[in-house]
């Protein structure tokens, strides 16, 4: 009998995260998205309460600690709760957060209520057993004229990108190996399956940004460290732009709720 998927935590994983994703020129070029992205929010002078799904060790967070708003930071692992606590104590900023340990299933439950007028949810999908399921639950957690800023991993750019470095077998089998690598997200989504998610629970996407759009198709990956300043303003020059905000291998939404 095939064992049931499960939701991944990174318990235990804590170091080999932060050096693997954030100590890199992928992780750099995500976290210069985002904050591209992100700026004109938490830019704003009247403070917001800020929802970190899923935050990991908290680095992204940090441009809305800075700049006056509370944030609840939230994992479902402890001991990534527990770096970034610590990183946060470090840079002075602790006293703008709440740290719960808890997955998104029970942030309904835990927060009693509680509506949030920026639900950041970053490269947390993917790792859900039921992605889909997910939504509901972020709809849930979101203030009426609020912000969700969704971002997850893009089946198609992973699909693009294996063909081009000719994985056929591996795109011929669906995607799918029988030793799973748990570094690696197991649940891609494809753009078009989150566009009719976000249609069932009536939410309406504002804009679009493709994350890595050239990285992860070059050969050659020394050149994204010896170029990577021009590298990244081209990322940033043409990740909202078709079809290259497409290719990224993640997907950057900014959601509200359909009737606003």
């Amino acid at each position: 009998m095939a064992k049931s998927k499960k939701d991944q935590s990174f318990a235990g994983l804590t170091e080999k995260f932060a050096k693997n994703i954030y100590a890199t020129a992928k992780g750099q070029i995500r976290l210069a998205v985002l904050a591209r992205d992100l700026a004109p929010l938490y830019e704003q002078q009247q403070p917001f309460r800020v929802l970190d799904v899923g935050g990991g060790i908290g680095q992204f967070s940090e441009y809305f600690a800075r700049h006056g708003h509370h944030v609840t930071h939230t994992d479902i692992a402890e001991d990534m709760v527990t770096a970034a606590r610590q990183r946060h104590q470090e840079a002075e900023l602790s006293d703008r957060y709440t740290y719960h340990c808890a997955s998104l299933q029970d942030l309904p439950e835990l927060l009693k209520g509680q509506t949030f007028d920026v639900v950041l949810c970053h490269a947390v999908l993917e790792w859900l057993a039921t992605p889909a399921d997910a939504l509901p639950l972020l709809k849930q957690l979101l203030e009426p004229q609020g912000l969700l800023s969704l971002m997850f991993y893009n089946r198609d750019a992973k699909l693009m990108a294996n063909m081009v470095f000719g994985n056929f077998d591996y795109v011929e089998a669906d995607l799918q190996v029988k030793k799973r690598v748990r570094m690696s997200p197991q649940q891609p989504i494809s753009p078009a399956a989150m566009d009719t998610w976000l249609a069932e629970h009536q939410f309406t996407v504002q804009q679009r940004t493709g994350v890595r759009c050239f990285h992860d198709y070059l050969r050659d990956r020394e050149a994204a460290k010896e170029h990577f300043e021009q590298l990244l303003r081209l990322e940033l020059r043409y990740n909202q732009q078709q079809p290259f905000a497409a290719l990224g291998r993640y997907q950057h939404w900014q959601i509200t709720h359909a009737d606003d």
